[in-house]
């Protein structure tokens, strides 16, 4: 465990957060900017069409979180969580600079959209080392009996890079027509993240490390060495899946789903913005929630209102479409739900594997769940939608949240926990 001052600890966590949060935003501008450039990678004029090839390469991006977890998680178990943080960041700013210069379909025909595929993979290679290695960090910083709220602040800069991803769409849209916005600004939002994504280096040069018996294992950061704990990798496996599913469900597919049932683009951005910052609010404080229910119980609540809660309110939102208050107290009760998970998915997964393993661990079973279930949500429900059984995805979603719930009831004690 870590021996950092408070001082020290108060640093790396704002340090460490705010890279987050820079990598997130480069990653999410994409899902949020997806609608105004689909048209310029692919040949078809339909709408649904397009924004299905744009998802598709979006989903196609966490097949890389897998190989970027095993790379950078191995990285930060043998030779500490810092550098391998810096080098993820690297990568981010890299892909969003390359989105921001890619030719149309107009210009290189098919190849613009194998352009567009290659730099999104390199997005998916980076924030597939970040998750785990954020998560890792976050935990051993943290003290006992206020795990969940130190590592809440894991989901308040994830959340708060999509806030400022719709929050920048918001902005530009001031400024620019939808029309110029589908035509050529969009590629400005990339130029900005990959600048930021830099900047970012800087302050992750002032964090503190805070693993400190790496050295004392000869296996750290093998899958030699984590096949030990594959009871706990597994379990991660288990809730990951659901739990990704039922992020991306109601932090991304919920905008498409309130424009494509007819709310207005700028409105649906603006009520999105707003409840993507209550959703940040809410992380601290279930974070300190978990810590007094337990982790586990944060987990099942968790599951159970989303396994019975999900495709009701989703029918709602569609009944309700041109209501925007109402379409908005929906949202903040999909994200109260999300909240009993995302406050507490980071130090769960963490504290369950040993800290040679453990940025590993956490970061490699993540990603796979992710890669097979979370980055893929939009995109299976667009397929659903445009099969015209778009209420098949929520079912889908509940027998996903049904195995989050039996396997959050298998979860160890707090008392077995490293």
């Amino acid at each position: 465990m870590s021996n950092l001052t408070r001082t020290q600890k108060i640093r790396s966590i704002i340090a460490a957060s705010s890279g987050n949060l820079v990598e997130w935003f480069d990653f999410y501008i994409y899902a949020f900017t997806a609608i105004y450039f689909a048209h310029t990678f692919t040949t078809s004029d339909n709408p649904t069409i397009q924004q299905i090839n744009a998802f598709g390469i979006f989903a196609a991006g966490f097949f890389m979180r897998p190989i970027g977890s095993w790379i950078f998680g191995s990285l930060a178990d043998k030779v500490g969580r810092k550098k391998s943080m810096v080098f993820s960041v690297i990568l981010m700013a890299l892909g969003s600079f390359i989105i921001a210069t890619l030719p149309s379909k107009d210009s290189v025909g098919d190849l613009a959209i194998i352009l567009l595929l290659i730099a999104r993979l390199i997005q998916g290679l980076s924030v597939g080392g970040e998750y785990g290695i954020a998560a890792t960090y976050l935990s051993e910083l943290a003290t006992e009996g206020k795990r969940g709220f130190y590592s809440s602040f894991q989901y308040v800069t994830l959340i708060g890079g999509q806030l400022l991803a719709v929050a920048s769409i918001s902005i530009m849209l001031l400024i620019f027509t939808e029309e110029e916005m589908s035509a050529y600004a969009w590629r400005i939002l990339f130029i900005i993240g990959g600048i930021l994504a830099l900047g970012s280096l800087f302050v992750r040069n002032i964090m503190d490390e805070s693993a400190t018996e790496l050295h004392k294992h000869e296996d750290r950061g093998t899958l030699k060495a984590l096949l030990k704990s594959y009871k706990p990798f597994l379990l991660v496996l288990g809730i990951t899946a659901g739990g990704s599913l039922a992020f991306y469900t109601i932090t991304t597919y919920t905008k498409i789903f309130i424009v494509n049932a007819g709310m207005d683009k700028t409105l649906a951005n603006n009520v999105f913005l707003i409840a993507l910052f209550v959703l940040m609010i809410f992380q601290p404080l279930f974070g300190l929630l978990g810590d007094k229910i337990g982790h586990k119980t944060s987990l099942i609540i968790f599951a159970i209102l989303a396994l019975f809660g999900i495709y009701p309110i989703f029918m709602l939102l569609n009944a309700n479409i041109h209501n925007a208050t109402f379409v908005f107290a929906l949202i903040v009760a999909l994200f109260v739900m999300l909240s009993f998970y995302t406050s507490v998915a980071g130090i769960f997964k963490a504290k369950l594997f040993p800290e040679h393993v453990r940025a590993l661990g956490t970061g490699l079973g993540y990603a796979i769940s992710n890669a097979i279930f979370g980055g893929s949500a939009s995109w299976v429900a667009l397929q659903f939608k445009n099969a015209e059984i778009e209420n098949g995805f929520f079912i889908y979603v509940a027998i996903l949240m049904a195995v989050v719930l039996i396997t959050a009831l298998c979860l160890p004690k707090k008392s077995e926990l490293n």
